[in-house]
């Protein structure tokens, strides 16, 4: 079993807020794919990062869904389309192995 994490901007790169639509769409994909999903979308987390000597800042959410099998392709596919959708040159996503207790 994997955990999956999609890690979305909560703006652009212009500083416009993403519309709470874009990230309903994100649930209702999650859900219909994985059958179902968990989303942090209250409480924005910030990712910093390093680039070029310049720190960079992203309000975040997080989106996480637990697949039996990972379908590498298909989840390449669908950052691809996330990365589109939020004009991103690119969206963290990462699987994450698991155990349920």
């Amino acid at each position: 079993m994997r955990l999956l994490q999609i890690l979305l901007p909560t703006h652009d790169n212009d500083g416009r807020p993403f519309p709470a639509a874009s990230f309903a769409a994100v649930r209702a994909e999650l859900t219909d794919a994985c059958g179902g999903v968990t989303a942090y979308t209250r409480a924005p987390a910030t990712g910093l990062w390093d680039e070029g000597g310049e720190v960079v800042r992203d309000d975040i959410v997080i989106f996480e869904a637990m697949v039996d099998e990972l379908d590498a392709g298909w989840w390449a596919g669908y950052r691809s389309t996330l990365e589109e959708r939020f004009r991103q040159d690119e969206i963290v996503m990462r699987a994450l192995p698991m155990e349920r207790i």
